[in-house]
């Protein structure tokens, strides 16, 4: 099904709207990340991170309230449900005994919560340490995502491509970071920074490059059928011959994250947020960022020489 099929819209004469949306948005992520900085989960930070389940539904800003009186240090709690069985989420931070702390989270709770019969179900510990080395593999692992993503684009295209094609995540990845920092406290899911958010990300790096090698695959067709074109003109129809593919795949795929994102509970509606983020931005610099790029340094090349 082609839905775009003989189209020819402007983008790369548009190019210069694109990067003034774009530079904005970075800008604006920025700004979130010096004043809002990136709330990080227990694996990238330490802590705890305990299941609980009670007789009763109980408010979370009781239950939050209650709790800060017994622990060392303000807890966060969220609820959510589990095969119909309401439970809450409670993370801590704080280098006391496990057993000290879950005995404190039974007794607060007994205690301001008569007959709410509070059992933990599961519990999940992170040592300070141990959140370091996986902070530091998870930033290996997108920077070493990206450079073998440059290196197969300069290997299969050239070093243009390659810089676009980077450029694109960078753009992905740091706009998506910033609605996260944007965002955060001011929703009813939590935001934080997790290895399941990181796995987001790499996902979203994934689509993004993609997306873009099905454009640069046809510049490249296109610039042995059409050598009396422009290349500028050689981009454009690059992109409107491939933008049906573009904007139904992502389409199918969003309403996919979005059933998620609605029902997939508490637990992933992170994950399925980064992901509706993400691709929407990719599909976006797949077209405004990464060919234009391209072409920006081929015509700074053509100047120099």
């Amino acid at each position: 099904m082609r839905i775009f099929e003989n189209k020819n819209y402007g983008f790369i004469d548009k190019r210069k709207t694109g990067y003034i949306v774009s530079g904005t948005l970075i800008l604006l992520s920025l700004i979130s990340f010096a004043i809002n900085g990136i709330e990080l989960g227990i694996d990238f930070k330490g802590g705890r991170e305990f299941v609980i389940e009670t007789k009763d539904v109980l408010d979370v800003t009781e239950v939050r309230s209650a709790l800060s009186a017994v622990l060392s240090s303000p807890p966060e709690v969220k609820t959510y449900v589990v095969d119909g069985v309401d439970q809450l989420l409670i993370r801590t931070v704080g280098e006391e005994d496990i057993d000290v702390v879950k005995s404190q989270l039974i007794r607060g709770l007994a205690d301001a919560f008569p007959g709410s019969e509070p059992v933990i179900e599961k519990t999940y510990v992170v040592s300070a340490r141990f959140a370091k080395d996986l902070e530091r593999g998870a930033i290996y692992s997108i920077i070493g995502s990206l450079l073998v993503i440059f290196v197969y684009i300069l290997i299969r295209f050239e070093w243009r491509f390659g810089v676009g094609a980077v450029g694109a995540l960078f753009h992905d990845v740091i706009i998506t970071l910033g609605v996260f920092s944007l965002l955060q406290g001011r929703i009813g899911f939590s935001l934080q920074i997790d290895q399941t958010i990181v796995a987001a990300f790499l996902t979203i790096v994934g689509y993004s490059l993609n997306d873009t090698v099905v454009v640069f695959d046809r510049i490249r067709e296109f610039t042995g059928l059409f050598k009396s074109e422009s290349y500028d003109s050689i981009l454009n129809r690059s992109i409107n011959s491939t933008l049906s593919r573009t904007i139904i795949t992502s389409g199918t795929t969003l309403l996919v994250v979005t059933v998620l994102f609605i029902f997939g509970g508490e637990v992933l509606r992170g994950f399925a947020f980064a992901l509706l983020v993400g691709i929407g931005i990719g599909t976006y610099s797949s077209i405004f960022v990464a060919s234009p790029i391209v072409l920006e340094l081929r015509e700074r090349t053509a100047k120099k020489r």
